[in-house]
């Protein structure tokens, strides 16, 4: 069974998905095999871009020969209507950048000095309440829709904002600025690790990270709940030691989930997917950059809090 939460699920890996999975490899100088994992093969299954459904616009590849079918194998990523890397790149770069530039805004316009700090802060959460409704939406739907996702980053670009101010001015000076470090170094040595081979994304890979972040997230939802409930730090799993080592964790899931995305972007590139799968890359790239940067950003305050 499918998830489709932004958290838990990225497109490319389940069964039923919108492109290749796992056990799905292009073949050389022939076409793709028609099996489950690879429903960009000719007669698959439960794809959307088989061939030869009546009505589908991707069932067969109008810039090819009349012989050449859509899902006869990897095909040059530079052919007309199919996703390339620039996509990608180009799309990933304005969700970032919108990010970026309303988390600039929330940080000079909402101050969080003693007299301001609980409007900034109601603010911020309102923001944040309003970007998982957004992330939610987007995640259930089958295709992107970019203002959906470019307004899922701006909002989520005004709690970072806020909670990056709060973090900086009122516990750890300069701990913004570490955390885009430590998240871009993340970034940087998931993306060699995962180029030269050392990280395999397999189903047994993915079936781990699944279970998990599952975990992880019930362990922090039941923090949570004795949080509100019971007052103080909950079960003490984002204070103190036991709060360094959940954060290190969460920081090394995120890596993970960078994994995931990169083999959803190579998946992409090679079985042909539609240009406008570039934007669930770029929200899935999103999602991921963000869950590293604020577990970056509560390890620091933890490690500086004067509790």
């Amino acid at each position: 069974m499918r998830s489709r939460n932004p958290v838990f699920s990225r497109r490319g890996f389940s069964r039923d998905n919108g492109y290749a999975g796992f056990n799905a490899a292009p073949q050389a100088g022939g076409p793709a095999v028609a099996t489950q994992a690879n429903p960009y093969a000719q007669g698959a299954q439960g794809t959307p871009y088989a061939q030869p459904p009546a009505g589908n616009p991707y069932a067969q590849n109008p810039y090819a020969q009349p012989d050449q079918q859509f899902g006869a194998g990897p095909q040059a990523p530079a052919t007309t209507g199919r996703m390339t890397m620039d996509d990608v790149v180009v799309r990933t770069a304005s969700t970032l950048g919108v990010l970026v530039v309303t988390a600039a805004l929330a940080w000079a316009l909402l101050p969080v000095d003693d007299a301001n700090i609980g409007r900034s802060y109601g603010i911020g959460i309102g923001a944040a309440l309003i970007g998982m409704v957004l992330a939610l939406v987007q995640s259930f739907k089958r295709k992107p829709t970019p203002a959906l996702i470019l307004s899922y980053a701006a909002f989520e670009g005004v709690f970072l904002g806020v909670v990056s101010s709060v973090v900086d001015n009122r516990i750890a000076d300069g701990a913004a600025m570490q955390a885009v470090i430590g998240t871009m170094a993340v970034f940087a040595g998931v993306l060699i690790a995962y180029k030269a081979g050392w990280i395999r994304v397999n189903r047994r890979f993915y079936g781990f990270v699944m279970a998990a972040a599952l975990g992880f997230v019930l362990l922090m939802m039941v923090n949570l709940l004795f949080a509100v409930f019971g007052g103080g730090d909950g079960l003490g799993f984002r204070s103190g030691a036991l709060g360094v080592v959940f954060g290190v964790i969460g920081v090394i899931l995120g890596a993970c989930f960078l994994a995931l995305d990169f083999k959803q972007v190579e998946d992409g590139l090679a079985y042909g997917a539609p240009r406008e799968e570039a934007w669930f890359a770029a929200f899935g790239l999103t999602l991921t950059l963000v869950w590293i940067y604020l577990e970056f950003l509560r390890l620091i305050a933890i490690l500086n809090s004067n509790d």
